[in-house]
């Protein structure tokens, strides 16, 4: 056992667990942080990405070690101030969310893919989201979700 200190959506957390134990685990059942979803365990879907230090990575396969000292973005710390956040508002208004499994690790991915690329072509968007399944097989619309987030829904590249 060890005790983990890490920020979680802007707030200072401290864990007392096994240092191996997946940082999902963490976030579920020891934070009560159940947006970030439990896919495939093998860090093969992206259904339980978040971001570390602003960068996705899966959860599932991520030792809670890992997080000493970093910053945690979970999809409940995404919206401000009871607004959705930009890519949240997208995936709600091009209808992007079917079952809802993979949305809020696509949509993680989304927000760390705008930061670095905040106009990214199809192809771009395609390579940023590549990992994250959609079992529903919803990706047209994600497309248009990612587009809208960036304002251009619906133009050709």
């Amino acid at each position: 056992m060890a005790i983990i200190r890490f920020t979680v959506n802007g707030k200072a957390r401290r864990v007392d667990t096994e240092p191996e134990r997946p940082l999902l685990e963490v976030l579920r059942e020891d934070l009560g942080l159940t947006g970030t979803k439990c896919g495939c365990g093998e860090g093969q879907c992206g259904a339980c990405t978040v971001l570390l230090d602003n960068r996705p990575i899966f959860s599932c396969v991520t030792p809670v070690l890992t997080a000493t000292g970093r910053k945690i973005l979970t999809i409940e710390g995404l919206a401000e101030d009871a607004r959705l956040h930009p890519v949240q508002q997208a995936f709600l208004d091009e209808g992007a969310m079917q079952c809802g499994y993979c949305a809020p690790g696509v949509i993680l991915r989304t927000v760390a893919l705008l930061e670095s690329k905040p106009r990214p072509t199809d192809a771009q968007i395609v390579d940023g989201l590549n990992g994250n399944l959609c079992r529903c097989s919803g990706y047209p619309r994600i497309l248009a979700a990612v587009r809208r987030a960036v304002g251009s829904a619906g133009k050709k590249r």
